[in-house]
């Protein structure tokens, strides 16, 4: 008789060979100490922030709801500790990170799950180039570490990891994809008439951006095979960034891809107050409007947030 281990009883095995040849939670283990690793020597200093949160702020999504009876008030889960971060930010510490559970009360696949391990950072005095870069090379040390093969299986696909990665525009994507040059600035209905009469596809949006992004989201990001750095994300869907010094209406955001999945999303932090607040007013009437993942005035924590960019750009005057 042969007593079984506690993995191999939680995994319902009963050979010990299967259970080496299996140890995902070491390789799970490995990689966030390798997060870990490699953001400290950066110059990061890792945090802890509340999960349970008075306002569901820092991300477009729907929050789980709770109700604290000690204190008689609402609460969420969070679904980012954006907010929190960025107060250390405001108070003097240039580089902090967290890992830890976020909580996004939405559908559930083989890629989203209400709840999961994030790890979010915030930088001063860079942009979004400076984030892509710490990206990659974070990356990149994980599977020199791990001596990782840079050709990675999932779901019966191969993609190649080998760096550096692809960085490239989501209107370039979209106008190679459909053979219509699509530009911030182009005329909307003249560009859903071509997309109807060459491609037989209807896109009822009221912006160019909207447009744009709806394209690459049905269609294109799917397809992402390797790993991709999709920048000049459209202002409409990017509440929180700054917009682009030579384009108007572009954002400096970026979404990492690959297997047709997001990987990371980083950006140039907005910091003109007034220009947030009337994006996220623009954000609670398209929850007004029904839509369930934008962010309503009760939980963006207005005015918190453009607060906090007044605060932040006045410290750094300072």
């Amino acid at each position: 008789f042969k007593q079984k281990t506690a993995y191999e009883i939680s995994l319902g095995l009963v050979g010990s060979e299967m259970c080496i040849r299996d140890r995902t939670i070491d390789t799970r283990f490995k990689v966030l100490q390798l997060v870990r690793e490699f953001m400290v020597n950066d110059g990061f200093i890792e945090v802890e922030t509340p999960t349970l949160q008075p306002k569901a702020g820092g991300a477009i999504a729907k929050p789980f709801t709770t109700h604290h009876n000690a204190m008689g008030i609402d609460m969420f889960l969070r679904i980012a500790p954006e907010l929190y971060l960025k107060r250390l930010i405001i108070g003097g510490y240039e580089k902090v990170f967290e890992v830890g559970k976020v909580f996004r009360n939405e559908g559930i696949d083989q890629t989203h799950s209400p709840e999961f391990t994030m790890m979010e950072s915030y930088e001063a005095y860079t942009d979004v180039n400076g984030v892509m870069d710490m990206v990659e090379k974070m990356c990149e040390h994980i599977f020199k570490e791990l001596n990782h093969n840079l050709n990675v299986e999932f779901a019966d696909k191969e993609a190649d990891f080998s760096f550096p990665w692809k960085r490239v525009s989501m209107f370039e994507l979209v106008s190679s994809h459909f053979e219509i040059e699509i530009k911030y600035n182009s005329e909307l209905k003249d560009i859903q008439s071509q997309l109807i009469e060459k491609h037989d596809i209807n896109v009822e949006a009221t912006s160019i951006g909207g447009l744009v992004y709806e394209l690459f989201e049905n269609h294109i990001e799917d397809n992402i095979l390797n790993p991709t750095f999709v920048t000049d994300y459209p202002k409409e869907v990017s509440p929180f960034a700054r917009e682009s010094k030579e384009t108007e209406g572009v954002t400096e955001r970026f979404e990492l891809f690959a297997f047709g999945s997001e990987l990371a999303n980083g950006f140039s932090e907005l910091i003109d107050a007034v220009d947030q607040e009337e994006r996220l007013k623009e954000q609670a009437k398209k929850k007004k409007q029904g839509d369930e993942e934008a962010l309503s005035l009760i939980h963006i924590s207005e005015p918190t947030r453009p607060r906090l960019i007044s605060y932040a750009v006045f410290s750094m005057k300072k």
